[in-house]
């Protein structure tokens, strides 16, 4: 019985130890949902190779809450076998039963526990201070900050031939009076990849461009979708004039369709 309660109890560290791990890589300012995917992925051993990931190795603190969940993982694992295994090897039938029924009804509570909201909020409030104050630094939850999820968010499109965008500077179009920032631009030359990081206002946007933007999501899918003209002209006329109307105490307040 001893093994068998010592395999809830590792259960139970292994499920806070990778909840401790979510909340470090969110406060480094990754999403909820992926902080808990990659830490989830590290400390299972499974490591998923997607470009979270890379943005994980990449960065020194986050690669250090990494390596930590990865080591925890690998002792996690062989402990629970070991211990799930002396817990009915050698055993009777009848305790065997017993044990197996134990073992379910500690399975459901267990899954109750890491799928409670309740005890979820808790957890992280608590870990969160404790890790807040561990930090040599302060650290953001730019999830939170850039008010992603609450209408606002960050895109990635392609800028094609008859793009509005295309073969014009950022100061020509204008797209900061539109409330969109453009954060970034990932351009071939020369056969490799080049990012043009917080490119300036005198920056040529070309066609082929990747662009990286901020902004409110329908906004941000109006501008992907502009083509030049007349009609795009018009567009951006009207997405200017609607930022510059926008109250500045309800910022989310908006839904836009850019006239489509």
């Amino acid at each position: 019985m001893i093994a068998l309660v010592s395999f809830f109890v590792i259960i139970i560290i292994s499920i806070i130890t990778v909840r401790i791990g979510a909340v470090a890589l969110e406060l480094t300012g990754i999403p909820q949902d992926i902080a808990a995917f990659q830490a989830q992925s590290a400390f299972s051993g499974t490591g998923f190779t997607t470009g979270e990931s890379e943005a994980i190795v990449s960065h020194p603190l986050r690669r250090k809450i990494v390596r930590i969940l990865i080591m925890l993982g690998s002792a996690g694992l062989t402990s629970s076998i070991a211990t799930f295994i002396i817990a009915f090897v050698g055993k009777s039938s009848q305790v065997v039963t017993t044990r197996g029924l134990i073992l379910i009804l500690g399975m459901v509570l267990v899954f109750l526990f890491a799928k409670s909201k309740f005890i979820y909020r808790i957890m992280k409030s608590v870990i969160t201070k404790m890790l807040t104050k561990s930090f040599s630094s302060g650290v953001y939850d730019y999830y939170e900050v850039l008010g992603l999820g609450e209408g606002y968010g960050i895109s990635t499109f392609k800028v094609i031939k008859n793009s509005w965008l295309a073969n014009k500077t950022i100061q020509t179009l204008g797209i900061g009076d539109e409330g969109i920032i453009i954060l970034s631009i990932k351009r071939k030359e020369n056969n490799r990849d080049v990012v043009i990081g917080a490119p300036s206002a005198n920056t040529k946007i070309k066609v082929g461009d990747e662009m990286f933007c901020y902004g409110l999501t329908d906004d941000l899918k109006c501008l992907s979708e502009r083509l030049k003209g007349k009609k795009g002209n018009e567009e951006h006329r009207m997405f200017v004039d609607m930022n510059s109307n926008l109250s500045e105490d309800a910022p989310t307040a908006r839904t836009r369709t850019g006239g489509k």
